[in-house]
């Protein structure tokens, strides 16, 4: 099994604390450091910071939100800073939810699932260079319609380090995990149970072929006091199952359903929306953040990283950048 780093803030203006943080990661034989895009940074420029300063360490982008750019315009990005890397770019993708994509971005939400295999279809051609590319579907056209009349197929001057960047999607539902195994080279799951995933995913995951790549987010917390640690989970999984998201479509909420803590979701949504966050990240089951996370003192982390090492994970991303935490999860899983 691999290891990933989420990065985690940027910190003071400057970049030294991420820099640092790869380069500790680098140093433990870490696999890939991710970088996260929202409505702050965007995930590249951080990742060639950090690329400019590294000589192994994979860069990440976990994720890119599609709607941010058209499959030109990420192509181009994604070219450019794995040729820069020398071939260590990991391309995640993902389509975020309505609020950002339609409240941030100024673009259309529906049909997700139909937008991203086109996205796929086109980045996959710009990379290959095989031939100028034209492109007719229902979300995007090139060249487009109408206009001056004047657009045409065109090829990526740069020569790509690699004909194939590797593609991961970042999903929940099965359908969505459905499309990353037909069509990427990789999943990148958050709240995922090793005790659960094959009830929920497997049927999506059956025809995954040999090599796939599963890159679960998994928060490790290294503390004697289990009930702190556990209050730590609890905040993020309140907020995202709560707020992240409208009352009737939130889809850390319909997963967290998917796991089989239903009334427990309903539960936390109706709280957190009623302005009670403290009493709706309480609401959190000990359970599912258990699962979730590896938390408590080392001897029962140990003890619990052998459901991850029986599961189909590839990569456990630490969701940490303690320089022990980091130290201790490369000693028990390198």
């Amino acid at each position: 099994m691999k290891l990933g780093i989420g990065m985690g803030p940027l910190g003071p203006p400057g970049g030294a604390n991420i820099v640092a943080v790869a380069k500790e990661a680098e140093s433990l034989g870490y696999d890939t450091i991710w970088c996260p895009e929202i409505y702050g940074a965007d995930c590249f420029t951080p990742l060639a910071w950090i690329g400019a300063q590294t000589e192994r360490i994979n860069l990440g982008t976990s994720i890119m939100q599609i709607s941010a750019r058209t499959p030109a315009s990420a192509a181009m990005h994604a070219v450019a800073l794995d040729y820069l890397s020398q071939g260590r770019l990991i391309l995640g993708i993902g389509v975020s939810g309505p609020q950002v994509v339609e409240g941030w971005y100024g673009q259309p939400y529906p049909k997700p699932l139909a937008r991203t295999k086109e996205w796929i279809e086109i980045f996959r051609k710009i990379v290959a260079r095989k031939e100028p590319v034209a492109f007719d579907g229902e979300h995007y056209q090139l060249p487009l319609p109408g206009g001056t009349g004047l657009g045409k197929p065109l090829k990526l001057i740069l020569h790509p380090a690699r004909e194939h960047i590797p593609l991961y999607l970042g999903a929940e539902g099965p359908k969505n995990v459905r499309l990353g195994v037909e069509h990427c080279d990789g999943w990148i799951p958050m709240f995922l149970s090793p005790y659960r995933m094959m009830e929920v995913y497997k049927d999506a995951m059956a025809r995954r072929a040999k090599g796939f790549e599963i890159a679960a987010v998994v928060p490790v917390i290294v503390d004697d006091d289990l009930d702190r640690a556990m209050a730590a989970v609890k905040r993020d999984v309140g907020f995202y199952v709560g707020g992240m998201g409208a009352k009737n479509f939130n889809v850390h909420k319909d997963h967290v359903s998917r796991l089989g803590f239903g009334a427990e979701a309903e539960r936390i949504q109706e709280l957190f929306l009623s302005g009670q966050r403290d009493q709706a990240i309480a609401a959190v089951p000990d359970q599912l953040c258990d699962e979730i996370a590896l938390i408590g003192p080392k001897a029962r982390i140990r003890e619990r990283l052998q459901a991850w090492r029986d599961s189909p994970v590839t990569m456990l991303t630490v969701g940490s950048s303690d320089p022990e935490t980091l130290r201790f999860m490369a000693e028990e899983v390198l």
